[in-house]
């Protein structure tokens, strides 16, 4: 078996397909993204994580679930999760009369948030969200708006560990994306290639801060499909100068690595051409990722985009064009859940849980 399982892909519908079942058990397939279309209900989701579990053990299970509009279960006794703005906005009250204790209250809440967050996900199946999102709010970028806690990269900092913190009651670890920031850009990476044009003084000293504060505490990290030409030509996902010489050495940062979707527009080109999601899968693994998702593709053709992106990089490690590591297969292991998850019954009476409740904004 391959030591190193990087691939990231997704499941048709709410049910585990043949040809889902045969992709789970590839040894380089090493978990799986879930989207609102792989719910149906609390029974149904849980059910479905243990058909993962049951063909690979070992699978992580993730879900882009931050809260606000971004949260992929939203019924059947799933908690409406505020937009990470309205921790921020706790944070600025300025109807509050003492600064420092609505601060205070902001962490407060952001702590139950991650803890009702993780603790919802967990009582189904669910091992991973990827949040926090650590982009700067400037006000120019749509696609992350209030999605981001605020302004101020101190505040950032304070309020994601916060949350981190409350994920990690839950048993959950976390996510911080998208590295090195992604509220700076107008464009959006679903759809275009975003550029950058700041140095990287600037972007050390603004966006990424919080990656450099959060060193000790992140998981880990996805970064961006944007492109900052004057650090280097390549979107951040596939450049060993941010992965490797910046985020892992500057800012010394030792948790996993996560590609972005790779069927973002943003992960389609490489050094100003067109790339399949091979070359991209193994552009950003060489650069310096530990793991990479391929999202919205089973969907596609019968799914035959993942099985044509197993059969490259199988056949990239035939030809040593692409090697499996062993360290980054360890960063994966270690972000599945330690212990037992509460059941969803009991979670619902759980004192913890019910005062995490009352503190959400």
């Amino acid at each position: 078996m391959m030591p190193h399982a990087p691939l990231i892909i997704d499941v048709a519908g709410t049910r585990l397909t043949k040809a889902d079942k045969r992709r789970l058990a590839h040894p380089l397939v090493g978990g799986v993204i879930l989207f609102a279309r792989n719910w149906q209900d609390r029974e149904q989701l849980s059910r479905l994580c243990r058909q993962i579990k049951k063909i690979r053990p070992d699978a992580l299970i993730a879900v882009d679930h931050e809260g606000g509009r971004v949260q992929r279960f939203r019924t059947d006794g799933f908690t409406h999760l505020p937009p990470m703005r309205a921790l921020g906005q706790m944070w600025f009250d300025p109807h509050a009369r003492d600064a420092a204790a609505a601060a205070l209250a902001a962490c407060n809440a952001a702590t139950a948030t991650g803890y009702v967050l993780g603790a919802e996900l967990r009582a189904c199946g669910v091992d991973l969200s990827f949040t926090p999102v650590l982009d700067l709010d400037h006000g120019r970028s749509a696609v992350i708006g209030d999605r981001a806690f605020a302004r101020d990269a101190r505040v950032v900092t304070l309020l994601a560990q916060a949350l981190m913190h409350g994920l990690l009651q839950s048993g959950m670890r976390h996510c911080g994306k998208h590295f090195p920031g992604h509220g700076y850009v107008q464009a959006d990476s679903h759809v275009d290639i975003p550029v950058d044009e700041r140095s990287l003084d600037d972007i050390l000293a603004d966006d990424a801060a919080p990656y450099g504060w959060l060193n000790a505490s992140l998981s880990s990290v996805m970064p961006a499909h944007v492109i900052y030409p004057q650090v280097d030509r390549r979107p951040a996902g596939f450049s060993s100068r941010w992965l490797e010489d910046i985020l892992r050495g500057r800012l010394g940062f030792t948790g996993a690595i996560f590609s972005d979707d790779l069927s973002m527009a943003g992960a389609r080109q490489i050094d100003g051409r067109e790339i399949g999601y091979t070359e991209a899968a193994i552009a950003a693994l060489q650069a310096g990722c530990d793991m990479v998702l391929l999202c919205n593709q089973s969907v596609e053709d019968d799914g035959s985009p993942i099985d044509d992106l197993i059969d490259g990089l199988s056949q990239a490690v035939i030809e040593g064009r692409w090697q499996p590591r062993g360290a980054s297969e360890q960063r994966r292991l270690a972000l599945l859940p330690q212990g037992p998850a509460l059941p969803w019954d009991e979670l619902m009476v759980d004192e913890r849980y019910m005062h995490a409740l009352s503190l959400l904004p």
